[in-house]
């Protein structure tokens, strides 16, 4: 699917500022929205989750006050009037015995550097109309473990367009590199567009109009992504919308790992890129819903998920070419001389190599290629930086040694650095037949006997559960 079959109903920013800006968002809503501090306020009161306010300085005398050394070790520091993801300064830790923290960049931000933002902030040179501002830290969103392997250094967020109570459009927004942890398309950030009824990823873009299929700098499909808590997300941008009186809405909610969905802020003008992302245009779902009587925050969920639910899967197959898969898929597997066996595998995006056990590796026939493996020398306790340079000599010493021992590979691991030879094997999934390398590796005391890394996932969709 491209941007131009589906641009009938783009949305332009004239249309959108006259039609539905202006009649929708009063004067009082809009001020209540570009104050991010009363807005937060606001749906807190009305048992919306948002991030904790850690603390707030409205003037210099504040500032000079203010003890920095009671900070935590990450947080978020935002101008309360900005724009646009201007201003906002993202900490992931700190530096043992000083007054010193880490930016997603892994740069330095030290007390004097934190302190002039503040000034620059306070001067409102982040605000929307360049009028004096308070500075706010607030606590970091943690990252859930499903969004980890897509998004640099940030937390990923949702912005969901609500138009009476019903939501209409929505897009998850990832972080990269160049965005330097933001998730902004404006600063290089990524967008991903959203099927209202499965809550799963469609099409993407980065910045204002490159599409793209893959996250920048991977092999790693940006369509087929599931948004977990979809339904509560989709009531908690109706409910933010009944509860400040924003008739066009643009809500940004992101998913905390233990405190799942939280509201980050409210937009009174949201942008049009998310058309671009969606490769839809938003004023054909407008008029749709308009003058819809919407019963409850309910309704409005199941409306959103019927009209605008287009992408479900058979379509998204048909438009990435890819068959949709889960977390865990039965396979069968080929191995030496056509030996087959068929197994429950574990679907995992967070591993790159594919992997199985040891024993499952030698009913496939890989047997004289283990103890071949095991009686190579092979050194103990070796750090990260060693490995690269190890596994080098290892593969110049002994990759010939074997014809069925097509690599060796260090594997980085939370229980630590091993290493493992690698096999070629073949596997069915879901009527699609892929050819890859598998290391081996001890895996009887857990629950998978295979798990298939993204390498070998080019032909699939991963619906995360």
């Amino acid at each position: 699917m491209t941007w131009t079959r589906k641009n009938n109903g783009i949305l332009g920013m004239n249309s959108r500022n006259l039609t539905y800006i202006r009649p929708n968002n009063l004067k009082s809503a809009k001020r209540l929205a570009d104050d991010k501090l009363r807005s937060k306020v606001r749906l807190r009161k009305n048992g919306l989750p948002v991030p904790k306010l850690i603390a707030k300085i409205t003037n210099w005398e504040e500032l000079d006050d203010f003890d920095f050394s009671k900070l935590p070790t990450s947080f978020v520091l935002k101008p309360n009037l900005g724009l646009g993801g201007e201003g906002i300064l993202v900490v992931y830790g700190k530096r043992k015995n000083q007054n010193t923290w880490i930016k997603a960049d892994r740069s330095a931000v030290t007390e004097d550097d934190i302190k002039n933002h503040i000034r620059n902030i306070l001067d409102g040179s982040f605000s929307r109309t360049h009028t004096p501002d308070i500075a706010f830290f607030e606590e970091r969103v943690k990252l859930s473990k499903v969004f980890k392997p897509y998004s640099y250094k940030g937390i990923p967020d949702v912005r969901v367009i609500v138009y009476n109570n019903v939501p209409v459009m929505a897009m998850l927004r990832l972080s990269t590199k160049e965005s330097e942890g933001k998730a902004n398309l404006q600063q290089g950030g990524v967008g991903c567009g959203i099927d209202m009824a499965t809550g799963t990823t469609t099409t993407a873009l980065q910045g204002k109009m490159k599409m793209i299929e893959y996250l920048p700098g991977t092999r790693l499909p940006l369509s087929g992504i599931k948004i977990p808590y979809w339904k509560e997300i989709l009531g908690m941008a109706i409910k933010a919308q009944k509860v400040t009186n924003i008739g066009f809405l643009g809500a940004d909610v992101s998913i905390d790992r233990d405190d799942g969905p939280v509201f980050l802020e409210l937009n009174v003008r949201p942008g049009l890129s998310i058309q671009v992302a969606n490769s839809e245009g938003l004023l054909k779902r407008l008029q749709r819903v308009e003058g819809l009587k919407v019963k409850s925050v309910e309704h409005g969920v199941r409306l959103a998920q019927n009209l605008f639910g287009g992408e479900i899967e058979e379509e998204i197959e048909e438009i990435s070419g890819k068959k949709i898969i889960g977390t865990a898929e039965k396979i069968k597997l080929i191995g030496k001389d056509g030996i087959e066996k068929e197994v429950e595998a574990k679907i995992d995006t967070g591993a790159y190599s594919t992997s199985i056990d040891t024993e499952l590796a030698k009913e496939l026939g890989f047997e004289s290629v283990i103890d071949y493996f095991d009686k190579i020398e092979k050194p103990e306790d070796i750090t990260r930086d060693e490995g690269t340079s190890i596994m080098s000599d290892l593969k110049k010493k002994y990759l010939q040694g074997h014809k069925d021992l097509v690599d060796i590979d260090v594997v980085y691991s939370s229980s630590g650095i091993t290493i493992r030879p690698k096999v070629s094997v073949r596997f069915i999934m879901d009527g699609e037949s892929v050819t890859t390398k598998a290391n081996i590796t001890k895996r009887e005391d857990l629950k998978y006997p295979v798990i298939i890394g993204r390498r070998a996932l080019r032909k699939f969709l991963v619906e995360i559960r």
